[in-house]
């Protein structure tokens, strides 16, 4: 496990680093941020994925590739593990923005207030699927039934949640720089802490829907359909206080459905399995 997300690390980020002209790139404003934006994302995938499909024929061998290959054309699960993986994040986000927005304008859903809403649409739906795809190759295909044979679902989420998280620090960094988005001690600080706020508890929900169904294919669809969701219903130029706002709201959102499921399936979230 330390070997994956090392490798997953070293992979995304330096070739994040590489990509946009070494570390002293990361801070300043890049008249040409358009340009690196598909290398970045390019590089940014490759950590997980190619981490997660390299260690697995290390680790496991053909017999482990096969096993990979079964879990990710697993499609014969029931409706409602496809509803709960497809429909939780859109519903969330317009249950969390809707109520928000009557207050606030500054909230009202980005689909809504786009110029281009079938542009806006389309970008949102490409980078989800490849979010899905080629991250999910790794976390879920390979970090996270590992992680199952020693720890809870609970304990699984919150350690891969958080290291999604700081994963995703460098790239919104540099995104938050090179676009001049990031604008004083707050908009900093509202980038630090909305991947802990945005992702942590989500992955919880990731992990026991996958738990549930053992489908790779499953862990892509709901990944995509966060980061889906996010690109086209996260309102447009949200940053500094607004940010964390909207992250605070969805973060106890988030937290009152895990106590749900708790609840609604007793221990299964808490229970440590003794073998897998």
């Amino acid at each position: 496990m330390l070997t994956y997300f090392a490798l997953t690390f070293a992979i995304s980020w330096g070739g994040l680093l590489l990509a946009i002209g070494g570390p002293g790139a990361i801070w300043r404003f890049n008249e040409q941020f358009e340009m690196l934006l598909p290398r970045m994302i390019l590089v940014l995938l490759a950590g997980p994925s190619v981490s997660g499909v390299l260690l697995t024929g290390i680790c496991d061998g053909k017999t482990g590739l096969r096993k990979y290959l079964s879990r990710l054309l697993k499609w014969r699960v029931g409706a409602g593990w496809y509803a709960a993986a497809l429909l939780t994040a859109p519903l969330l986000f317009m249950a969390v923005l809707v109520p928000l927005s009557l207050s606030q304008p500054m909230f009202i859903p980005g689909i809504f207030t786009s110029d281009d809403k079938a542009s806006h649409l389309l970008a949102g739906l490409a980078t989800g699927l490849a979010a899905g795809i080629f991250e999910e190759l790794g976390w879920t295909g390979f970090a996270i039934p590992r992680l199952r044979q020693r720890y809870s679902v609970l304990a699984t989420g919150l350690i891969v949640g958080f290291l999604w998280a700081v994963w995703h620090l460098l790239p919104a960094f540099w995104l938050g720089f090179a676009s001049g988005t990031i604008k004083g001690a707050l908009t900093l600080a509202s980038y630090l802490f909305d991947p802990f706020l945005f992702l942590v508890t989500f992955r919880v929900l990731m992990v026991w829907v996958y738990d549930r169904t053992e489908s790779l294919l499953v862990g892509m669809l709901m990944h995509f359909s966060l980061t889906a969701s996010s690109r086209i219903l996260i309102p447009l130029g949200i940053a500094g206080g607004e940010l964390i706002v909207f992250d605070l709201v969805w973060a106890a959102a988030l937290w009152l459905i895990v106590a749900v499921v708790v609840v609604a399936n007793r221990r299964q979230l808490t229970q440590q399995p003794l073998s897998r």
